[in-house]
């Protein structure tokens, strides 16, 4: 089960949010937004408000199973918004340009699957030792 969440139009650049994005990608949810805490980066806390937005929003699936810990940033990506461009007056009666970016800025989040260890079939013996994974009896091994 998985959830999105985008902010769209975010002033900074693809490049440096997706510096942050990388910091976070693949991580748990309380461990992202620690990390997100404590980046020293603008775009940190744009990022912090749409992981908590995407996690509200895997809350609100019908199913969810409630539990939060068990859920991780499965992709993280800024992609390149509308660019503002701007005049700078200079020398000589020129005039330089300026582009003020913005980002869109998407993550999703997943549910990691639980782990069952699966159970041995009747008359098969239960999980043995390393001596007996390799072949080696007790006897052959003293």
């Amino acid at each position: 089960m998985q959830a999105e969440a985008t902010a769209r139009g975010v002033r900074t650049s693809a490049q440096k949010a997706g510096l942050v994005c990388d910091l976070i990608r693949g991580k748990g949810v309380n461990q992202a937004l620690a990390t997100l805490q404590f980046t020293r980066k603008t775009i940190a806390r744009e990022l912090a408000k749409v992981l908590r937005s995407a996690v509200a929003n895997l809350q609100q699936v019908e199913g969810f199973g409630g539990d939060i810990d068990r859920l991780f940033v499965s992709a993280c990506y800024a992609n390149q918004g509308p660019s503002m461009k701007r005049v700078r007056p200079a020398p000589m009666g020129r005039a330089f340009r300026i582009v003020k970016r913005t980002v869109h800025l998407t993550v999703q989040v997943s549910e990691r699957p639980l782990k069952i260890a699966p159970v041995p079939a009747a008359g098969e013996p239960a999980a043995r030792g390393a001596k007996a994974r390799r072949g080696l009896t007790a006897a052959a091994g003293a």
